[in-house]
């Protein structure tokens, strides 16, 4: 076949010429120089940024006859049957078809003979990941100690399926991606050279669209340059890489800021009716925002911009549209990106976000009016204040009153519980009162619920009644501060003796105690009724074992419970 693509014919030849990896190919010249070239080298990185390229110049630079040399001549006997694959001695082995442990056992078993041609036989495993855990078993002492004459160079995309046994005996080196600005310096080169008409702005599309890889640059290019006619154009950069025009990109956002959901969705029916990818849509239109906050925080850093060439139109958007919607419009693109990965109809996905996205601006604008006339209001009313004191109105007054010291805040005392009320009901509390006010307790608690007074309901939820007599009961708090709220509160304490009233046909009045008071009310009620002698009704009612029990231990010692 007569033609061959770019990337074949402009491979690099020469460490020169591969862009945008200096850190490597500087350490390398150096080491040449210098003598001190290792027996194993891995180069990992993403595709189409140089890899195999470096291997084959690093190959060709050991064996040049004038070696050593930072650079291959490309001149001498060597360095051309290198390039051409004449010589035998350098090995370029593609591990995804080669992965067994019968190749790396041939290898193993041939790198003791030495070269037929060249210094140096030179292994280079490309994608070497691929390789199965007993082939890589089997490299492992050859990688460690090979002899002298053999050098070994691992490329992969992947490394991190390479085992750390492999790794750490190899020099590693990580490719970076291309810079689009390295991209199209180099594109620029090739079409100057091959003499083909080109727009420089049709590259950097062609660039951007490669993400960071110069054989896809020089692929797309190679197609950009059969579609075109006479020159390649960047509607023809557009269509070859599927990528959005900027001024749709423009259209949309416009059509976004200023809530306009029929152009929106009319800007994304011409995208799609023109062929163009959904994901890659939503992809540029994410980096377009990107690029616009960028330009906002830091106009300098233009050259990292990713999809974006500063024109008036983007100009104009930056300074339109503020940060926060920025933020809001990325947030929700990225969100439907995601999800389009798992739905068959990524276009309705797509026109929600922008419907959604429109309704929301609206919103927004809703509540900046809003505000703007709060702000109005509170200027008005500051205008009308100081007219008052310019017109020397009672001022002083309201001076003075500002002046005066503040009078002490008191300390609020703790609530302490009635105790002549609750002695008089415990003189006459029952058992059937108590149980009949207990048999209730449920009961009040829906009464309190169905008029609508679940706040007061809720000061009885740790309660519970401890004593009850035929006009009165006692209820037990756990906290002392919901003691104080409740019987500070008219309207519980009416409320409690209407209720108690239509559930047991008599009307109770409530009182209250702290549970840290119970015991102590409890006690002095006891001690006077020992002095006083037993009730009428303690006398007729006392069960018998508590009789018994008091008659043993005494009042000191014996504690009721219920």
């Amino acid at each position: 076949m007569g033609y061959q693509a770019l990337y074949r014919v402009w491979r690099p030849q020469q460490f020169i010429d591969v862009v945008g990896q200096e850190h490597v190919t500087k350490t390398l010249q150096n080491a040449l120089i210098g003598q001190k070239v290792s027996h194993a080298y891995l180069f990992s990185g993403p595709r189409g940024t140089g890899k195999t390229s470096a291997a084959k110049i690093l190959a060709k630079a050991v064996n040049c006859e004038h070696a050593p040399t930072s650079e291959p001549c490309n001149e001498c006997a060597t360095c051309r049957g290198i390039t051409d694959g004449s010589i035998s001695d350098v090995i370029e082995i593609d591990a995804a078809s080669n992965n067994g442990v019968e190749e790396i056992r041939d290898i193993r078993d041939k790198v003791k003979y030495t070269p037929n041609a060249v210094t140096y036989k030179v292994y280079i495993i490309d994608e070497v990941h691929m390789l199965s855990q007993g082939a890589f078993n089997a490299l492992l002492k050859t990688l460690e100690e090979p002899p002298r004459h053999v050098i070994f160079i691992l490329a992969t995309t992947e490394p991190h399926k390479i085992p750390l046994t492999i790794i750490s005996r190899c020099q590693r080196f990580d490719f970076k991606r291309i810079q689009p600005q390295d991209i199209v310096g180099r594109m620029s080169q090739i079409v100057g050279e091959t003499g083909v008409a080109c727009n420089e702005q049709a590259l950097h599309i062609i660039a951007r669209a490669a993400e960071g890889g110069m054989r896809d640059a020089l692929s797309l290019l190679d197609q950009a340059i059969s579609f075109s006619t006479d020159e390649v154009t960047v509607e023809d950069a557009l269509t070859v890489t599927g990528s959005v025009s900027q001024a749709f990109l423009s259209r949309l956002a416009r059509a976004v800021y200023e809530r306009d959901v029929a152009v929106s969705l009319q800007v994304l029916d011409e995208l799609l009716a023109m062929g163009k990818d959904p994901a890659r849509f939503i992809e540029d239109i994410i980096f377009y925002f990107r690029d616009m906050l960028l330009y906002q925080s830091a106009p300098s850093l233009a050259d990292t911009f990713e999809r974006v060439l500063i024109d008036p139109q983007f100009k104009e958007l930056a300074g339109m549209i503020s940060t926060d919607i920025i933020y809001q419009m990325i947030e929700s693109f990225n969100t439907t990106q995601q999800d389009m990965k798992w739905t068959n109809h990524p276009r309705i996905l797509l026109e929600v976000a922008l419907v959604k996205l429109c309704n929301e601006q609206s919103s927004s604008q809703v509540d900046n009016g809003q505000v703007q006339q709060l702000l109005a209001k509170i200027e008005g009313l500051e205008k009308q204040i100081e007219d008052l004191k310019q017109n020397g109105l009672a001022i002083s007054n309201v001076e003075q009153a500002a002046t005066k010291p503040k009078a002490q805040r008191t300390t609020k005392r703790a609530y302490k519980a009635p105790a002549g009320k609750i002695h008089q009901i415990l003189k006459h509390a029952t058992k059937p009162d108590l149980q009949a006010v207990k048999s209730k307790w449920g009961e009040v608690f829906e009464q309190l619920g169905q008029q609508n007074l679940k706040s007061l309901a809720a000061l009885l939820t740790e309660a519970e009644p401890v004593a009850a007599s035929e006009g009165a009961f006692v209820v037990k708090f756990k906290y002392d501060i919901h003691c104080q709220m409740a019987m500070e509160n008219s309207r519980l304490i009416g409320m409690m003796a209407s209720i108690m009233e239509q559930l047991t046909g008599r009307r109770m009045e409530m009182a209250g105690v702290p549970e840290s008071q119970w015991q102590q009310l409890r006690e002095e009620f006891l001690s006077t009724q020992q002095l006083d002698g037993p009730t009428e009704t303690e006398s007729k009612e006392e069960d018998p074992f508590i009789a018994e029990a008091r008659k043993l231990v005494g009042d000191d010692l014996l504690e009721i419970k219920e």
